[in-house]
């Protein structure tokens, strides 16, 4: 089997940041053109954003942001700052699509 490493995939940005003190960190994946996405959640306590709109009956097509972070308020709050970093970069419509 070939392994194939995510920054070896063109138009995927790849961005990591922790806090070694708190024990805490978040990473990003971007795709500016939008990629087909899936979720399966599993666990006893999961905590996700927004991955309801992923369903195959909902009219999201494309996601262009997904982040893993810690399961807390303060990991799913992540997804705040992931919106306004694709706002900032005039990619608003991205977070709609």
């Amino acid at each position: 089997m070939k392994t194939l490493h995510l920054n070896q995939i063109e138009d995927f940005k790849i961005g990591h940041n922790q806090d070694l003190t708190a024990l805490t960190g978040c990473t990003v994946i971007i795709c500016e053109e939008g990629a087909v996405t899936g979720v399966d959640v599993r666990g006893g306590a999961p905590g996700t954003r927004e991955t309801d709109l992923l369903a195959s009956e909902n009219t999201v097509e494309k996601a262009h942001a997904t982040f893993l972070a810690g399961g807390s308020a303060y990991g799913l709050d992540a997804g705040s700052g992931v919106m306004r970093f694709l706002e900032e970069k005039k990619s608003a419509s991205m977070c709609r699509r």
